[in-house]
């Protein structure tokens, strides 16, 4: 094998320098997968693990997407998700499903 071979891989290109979104911090510590992905009708990311409560103090942060797709390159298979869609799956081995997003009331 030659160096080449165990070049990083650079995922984050599929993300606009700068792009940040609502991350739950399990799935930055890596203790979770990210199961839901939501770009919202005002056009913000929310990652989350679609287990815990994202709303619970302390439980989410802005992170840069670039950094969140590293962490999990499956992730950039929805990166392009159109304002006011959701992609969900059920385990980080499933495929994606998109479907229209809103909140509830």
């Amino acid at each position: 094998m030659n160096d080449e071979s165990f070049r990083a891989v650079d995922h984050s290109a599929v993300v606009a320098p700068g792009l940040a979104g609502v991350v739950q911090r399990t799935i930055i510590k890596g203790e979770l997968p990210a199961l839901i992905v939501v770009h919202d009708d005002e056009g913000d990311w929310l990652i989350g693990d679609g287990v815990n409560d994202p709303n619970e103090d302390g439980a989410c942060g802005i992170y840069h997407l670039g950094h969140v797709v590293s962490l999990d390159a499956s992730l950039a298979e929805v990166m392009n998700l159109p304002i006011g869609y959701a992609a969900t799956r059920e385990s980080k081995l499933s495929p994606w499903e998109i479907s229209p997003w809103e909140y509830g009331d």
